[in-house]
């Protein structure tokens, strides 16, 4: 991931994959000295039964309740995941809890990696036909639901940890639902510091207006790639968030620092 935002000539990284903070020593490890590494995590929340991300950055990590938190979604991933493949076993899909492990390369097991070796298996022939309501999708036969946060907690987690909160993809129909501008006002008002505007899965309409409500509430407008490889064709640096954007919003962290830079 750090080469390939060097190669796309990304100046400054969050590594921000889900409920966890793992991969920061090897990325920083990777760093090189033009690249700006700032930590991060997405974490997973839901709100009536509508799954929420949160951007979390520049947190102290061991925060004792924010780290317990991590560790509880993160374990009931591993047994959401489980026990999928095991329902998708009972409708005749030839996927191993082996194989998602492989192909999941020691991180935390999520939906995507099930898809992918649904694909392996000849069942689907893409991500997106296994997130559908006769698979793996919400409601789908094989889906399961999962510990989460409500998103006003785990920004109240985030801010005692010391850290800042961007809300994630608000309007990425893709993903099956499109966050209201009231709960979107509602996060803001519980310490929410930015709303991601900028993103792969957002309309010029969608942008348009997410600037406006941004500004109406304070919140710092970001932009990011949500790159997740294969899975996501490798996009990233396709989406930036501006210099004066992204100091107005790590000015507000003070539970870690930003690596470099």
């Amino acid at each position: 991931m750090v080469r390939r935002a060097v190669a796309a000539g990304v100046s400054s990284l969050a590594l921000t994959d889900h409920d966890t903070v793992a991969g920061l020593t090897e990325a920083a490890s990777a760093r090189p000295a033009a690249l700006t590494l700032i930590p991060g995590m997405e974490l997973s929340c839901r709100r009536d039964g509508h799954s929420v991300h949160l951007l979390a950055y520049l947190f102290d990590a061991e925060h004792s309740e924010l780290a317990a938190q991590c560790q509880r979604i993160r374990h009931s991933r591993l047994e959401r995941a489980q026990a999928i493949v095991a329902r998708l076993r009972e409708l005749g899909v030839p996927v191993t809890w082996e194989q998602v492990k492989r192909i999941a390369g020691g991180g935390v097991v999520g939906r995507p990696h099930i898809a992918r070796a649904m694909i392996e298996a000849g069942v689907v022939s893409s991500v997106a036909q296994a997130f559908t309501p006769e698979w793996i999708g919400p409601g789908g036969r094989a889906h399961v639901r999962r510990y989460a946060l409500d998103p006003g907690l785990a920004i109240g987690l985030v801010r005692a940890a010391g850290g800042v909160s961007v809300l994630a993809h608000p309007r990425a129909a893709t993903r099956g639902w499109r966050v209201p501008d009231s709960l979107i006002a509602e996060l803001a008002a519980a310490g929410l510091s930015g709303i991601e505007v900028a993103h792969p899965d957002h309309d010029p309409d969608d942008r348009a207006w997410l600037l406006t409500l941004a500004a109406g509430l304070g919140l710092v407008a970001t932009g990011g790639s949500d790159d997740h490889g294969q899975l996501t064709r490798d996009r990233i640096g396709c989406e930036r968030t501006a210099p004066d954007a992204l100091d107005r919003l790590l000015s507000g962290a003070s539970g870690a620092q930003v690596i470099g830079g």
